[in-house]
């Protein structure tokens, strides 16, 4: 099975309400707004992989795209010295993932529970609120309340908002 066949098939376990729309790869945040379901109420998000120097600390945060990212700003607001993009082989190795198919949806492959997550307080919003599931090639609309309610307890990782 693949990471998207198991991602999808645990929403489906869950139960949870959710569109599903396979199209061709979205490398970059421009491709993810020029999709044909790209609409006002929808939020896509720009998802990071950070960690600290010794790489002892790793959060996936979860932000606006058009947001700033300004590393001593979210290494302070998460109580962590030094942040910075985690190496490449840091999402294989723990996430089982390639580069631009990061998504909160791929803690559910983080059993180690190694990696805190973080959400910028901005992305919550009305409407609905788009991810892939940790393939590119694919895009998950979930209702903001459905995804912030049932989605991310399931994850099994604490989130926190700042």
């Amino acid at each position: 099975m693949t990471v998207k066949e198991t991602i999808m098939a645990r929403i489906r376990e869950l139960g949870v309400p959710h569109e599903f729309h396979e199209h061709a790869p979205a490398h970059t945040m421009a491709d993810c707004l020029a999709l044909p379901y790209a609409a006002p109420d929808v939020t896509f998000c720009k998802n990071l992989l950070l960690c600290n120097t010794p790489r002892s600390a790793f959060f996936l945060y979860v932000t606006l795209p058009d947001k700033p990212f300004r590393t001593g700003d979210v290494s302070k607001r998460l109580g962590a010295s030094r942040l910075s993009f985690a190496p490449p082989e840091c999402l294989p190795e723990m996430l089982h993932l390639t580069p631009g198919s990061l998504s909160p949806l791929g803690l559910w492959f983080d059993e180690a529970r190694k990696i805190r997550l973080a959400f910028d307080r901005d992305i919550q919003r009305e409407g609905r609120i788009a991810f892939h599931p940790c393939d590119n090639t694919a895009t998950v609309l979930f209702d903001q309340r459905v995804f912030f309610e049932q989605v991310v307890p399931a994850l099994g990782h604490e989130a926190v908002f700042i």
